[in-house]
Parts: structure tokens; sequence; C-alpha cells
């Protein structure tokens, strides 16, 4: 099955290196980066292969109505009419980019690495400001880079964060363009807060993410609390319906999927099944049955693809999400 990935990846080959290029400048870095790796693998492409994928997008293409419109204000009313005032003003947030954050963008198309090493030495309250505007796997391994200390601390400042005023953005932005000249250290931006720790603390893996929430229960149980209802793990797709499942298994790689139920209840494994046809649910069990033991650490990974895959969806309003503590949660 060919996901949106590698349709996307074979469109902007065939299209031409200046087109694909003005394309790829509307993208976000993530979205840059997983094409460009699908490119470097795609070989022996049919014409028929070429030809679907030219045919989806026309079919979508022929949808769309907003040519000619003012954008912003149709993609502000349709995701408030869609999602309501508060968690259309979120989105909106996170994807019409302040000019504000202009230096923190710039930190999305770096190394995890690399931008461990440039923050490391800053303030826990400068690291917490940095890691809340960008996307919480990204966050989440620059905090693994980080010593236990400094990443307790910054876990905290991130639960605690009560957005970010314009003044401080600014000033946050000078730190950013001096450390990455080789130099030394109204509105409220909504980044930060319970939901913010939570959604870093969902990439960061089973025995770090113990360990953190630990931390933050011997600081503040009540904190703690609050960030544990709003986590969502894989065994959480329990409580994503059928018709939800199904959309995710629309985009999920037969082979991470195999690979995320090895650490799967049976329970969820069987929902699982459930929501797929009669045949590929029984080759699903017996490729599970056959594969044999897979490191923790690539099971886990796996999963938190998925997730991402779920989160995404959850985002576009097609999949409702119910996090612990909380029903029908709609996002």
């Amino acid at each position: 099955m060919v996901d949106g990935v590698e349709k996307s990846a074979i469109f902007l080959m065939t299209l031409g290196e200046n087109e694909a290029a003005q394309v790829l400048k509307y993208l976000e870095p993530k979205e840059v980066q997983k094409i460009s790796a699908a490119m470097m693998t795609l070989k022996n492409l049919s014409r028929d292969d070429i030809a679907q994928v030219f045919h989806d997008f026309i079919i979508s293409a022929s949808g769309k109505t907003t040519i000619g419109m003012d954008s912003n204000d149709y993609i502000r009313n349709m995701l408030t009419k869609a999602l309501g005032d508060d968690k259309a003003k979120g989105l909106l947030d996170r994807i019409m980019h302040n000019s504000d954050t202009s230096g923190i963008e710039s930190l999305k198309w770096m190394d995890p690495g690399a931008v461990a090493e440039m923050i490391g030495n800053e303030h826990p309250q400068i690291i917490a400001t940095i890691l809340v505007h960008l996307e919480p796997d990204q966050a989440a391994d620059i905090l693994k880079m980080l010593t236990e200390r400094t990443r307790n601390d910054v876990l905290l400042r991130i639960s605690t964060l009560d957005g970010v005023q314009p003044v401080a953005l600014r000033e946050l932005n000078d730190v950013l363009g001096k450390l990455m000249a080789g130099g030394g250290t109204g509105k409220k931006s909504l980044h930060g807060g319970v939901g913010t720790a939570a959604e870093i603390l969902n990439f960061m893996g089973g025995t770090l993410e113990a360990e953190m929430m630990e931390n933050v229960r011997n600081y503040d149980p009540e904190l703690a609390q609050q960030i544990e209802d709003k986590m969502f793990v894989f065994e959480n797709l329990l409580d994503v319906d059928d018709r939800g499942i199904q959309l995710v298994l629309r985009e999920v790689q037969s082979e991470s999927l195999i690979v995320a139920l090895k650490g799967a209840s049976e329970e969820l494994r069987e929902k699982i099944f459930k929501n797929m046809s009669k045949r590929a649910s029984e080759m699903m069990r017996e490729d599970l049955e056959a594969k044999g033991p897979v490191r923790l650490s690539e099971v886990e990974a796996n999963q938190k693809e998925i997730l991402k895959i779920v989160r995404r969806l959850a985002d576009e309003g097609q999949v409702a999400l119910s996090s612990k503590g909380e029903e029908d949660t709609y996002v």
C-alpha cells in the first residue's frame, strides 16, 4: 500500500527540480525530511504506479474550493465551525506562525543532538520556552540528551508555563541568534502547560518517562496527576472508536504494525484485528506469531510512529481521542 508520504515523493519527483522546490518551500521541516527520505528510496516505479498517484492527486485537487479566496479567513472560519473557538485558536496558533518565533522555527530543521548541544547550558526556563515551540517528538529527543537534573527541571517548567509574552520571545530569539553565530548566552503565545508536557512525555520512552514523572510527583502530586490525565499512550487506542481505528490502519505500514503489536495487550490486538478484513487479520495474526523476539526500543519506536499518525488525524478532526480521566474528548 502506497502511503501519503510515498505518493507525495512520487508526485514531486515527476514535477522536476524547480517545481518541486517551490512546493517544498510551503511544507514543515519534518514533512520535507520525510518526503526527501522517501524520494531516496524510490525505485522500479511502473507507469501504472505514477498514473495512480496522478489520478489520486486529480481527484483530491478537484474537491478543493478555496482557489481565489482569502485562505486565512477561510481556514479560521472552517476550523472554528469544526472544532469550536478554543480548539481552533490553539490549532491556528500552531500553523500560522508568528514572526516573533522565527529564530525558534529555524531549530526545527536541526538535528536534536545539535540543538541539545546548543541550548544545554542555558537556564532551564530558556530551554523550556524553546522546547514548547518545537514538535513534541523533537522536544523529547532533545530532552533525552540533557543531564537528568536539567531534564527534570525543564519538564517542571514546561508543565507550569502559562504563555510567553512577545517581548520574551524577541529576547529569546536574540539569544538563539547569538548561539547560532557562536556567541554567548499584549498577547500571549499559547504554548506550554500540562498538555504540552504530556505530549513531550509521550515520546520519551518507558524508563525516562517513568523517572521524570516520579520527579514531578515528588515535587507536586497534583501536577503529576494532571499530566498523566492528558497523556495518550499506545494502549489508549482501546478508547478510539472502530471508524477511527480503520482510518489509522489505512496509513500504517504492515511491518510497523506487527512490531508495535508485539508490545500490545491481547485486548488491543483483538480490537485492531476486528477492524481489518478477514483475510488481512488472518495474515496479520500469522505474521505476528511468526515474528521472533523484538527489542523493546524497536517496539516503542514503532508505537510512537503510529501515535504520530493518530495525533495528526485527531488534529484534523478525523479521530476522537479520550484521555484518561475524560470522556469523549473531541480534538
